[in-house]
């Protein structure tokens, strides 16, 4: 019988291209998932009955044991970006990936990836970053031949980073960012699903390597890069520091006085924090050259996801040619 993995948020953004890949390797695989009937997609990724969405809440004993029986290696994508409900930071980041390094290690499961973040820190004054390494110290405690991958931001068809700016550009003639000079080093989600894959077929060597692609860049360099993608003309405002944290502290006390029926999904205080800092490899941790990975870039990728925010979507292109004719 095929080999058995079980993905904690394996329908998610990461998640989802690990599925496929280990499916392509001819593992069965287990996708854990708060919402099975949400994460049917992902059924198709392999042959009939060889990937299974199954119910799972990171925040129960029981219920990630129950996921991971039988399972040969553990895979954990599960990360928020913003708080909401019991969805906290620490209830996810630091307690969850504990819980499934500890129940693993209890079952005898050899083999653990973990997915983290560039910028983990327990010394960080943003609590993001501060449970992103709390949950690696839980991980490592449990299972020392874990693998750990820290992404910086992540690009790829399904992404909430160019995508939502994208569609911002449709709203006026503005473009504003907070942070816009703050350099990041965007890497393509299946590149970050190669490095989780060799880490549960045993290729890649125990310890934390740190993901980016080839390009650093500042926030206002890649903004400026995806407009000339969706062939738009935008005035990028760089918006001041002390201006940002007064609109974050504003849109998290409508959040609190609302019962979180306003989730603030456009900026709180924590993420503010990390826009302060660069989200770029360092040079002391092992990478994708570690793993032999050649990451792609950002303009072998973009154009194939962001063509719809066009001003003539998928037409665009013959517009500008017929246009050049006339001219």
């Amino acid at each position: 019988m095929s080999k058995l993995v079980t993905i904690y948020g394996g329908s998610g953004f990461v998640g989802r291209y690990v599925a496929r890949r280990m499916a392509g390797e001819g593992w069965r695989v287990r996708v854990a998932v708060r919402r099975p009937n949400e994460a049917m997609f992902v059924k198709p990724y392999g042959v009939v009955g060889q990937v299974e969405p199954i119910l799972c809440n990171i925040r129960d004993d029981a219920s990630v044991a129950a996921a991971m029986q039988g399972a040969d290696a553990v895979v954990n994508c599960v990360g928020v970006l913003n708080e909401l409900g019991k969805n906290a930071f620490d209830a996810v980041q630091a307690e969850g990936a504990e819980r499934i390094a500890r129940i693993a290690a209890k079952q005898g499961i050899a083999t653990m990836v973990h997915i983290s973040a560039i910028g983990a820190d327990a010394d960080s004054d943003s609590e993001y970053a501060q449970t992103k390494a709390q949950g690696e110290a839980g991980v490592l405690e449990h299972m020392p031949g874990a693998v750990i991958l820290r992404p910086s931001v992540i690009f790829g068809t399904e992404d909430q980073f160019f995508n939502r700016f994208a569609g911002m550009t449709r709203m006026g003639p503005f473009l504003p960012l907070v942070g816009a000079e703050t350099k990041f080093q965007p890497v393509y989600v299946d590149d970050v699903a190669k490095a989780a894959v060799q880490g549960v077929l045993g290729q890649a060597k125990s310890g934390t390597y740190e993901l980016g692609g080839p390009e650093v860049k500042s926030f206002r360099a890649l903004m400026q890069q995806m407009l000339d993608v969706i062939h738009r003309r935008r005035i990028i405002l760089g918006m001041p520091f002390f201006v940002a944290r007064i609109m974050a502290g504003v849109l998290d006390i409508v959040k609190f006085v609302s019962f979180q029926l306003f989730p603030n999904n456009i900026l709180t205080r924590d993420q503010l924090k990390n826009l302060r800092r660069d989200n770029v490899v360092s040079d002391e941790v092992k990478g994708f050259a570690d793993l032999g990975i050649e990451p792609a870039t950002l303009e072998s990728v973009l154009p194939d996801y962001l063509w719809k925010f066009r001003p003539s979507g998928q037409y665009d292109e013959i517009q500008r040619s017929a246009d050049n004719l006339r001219t």
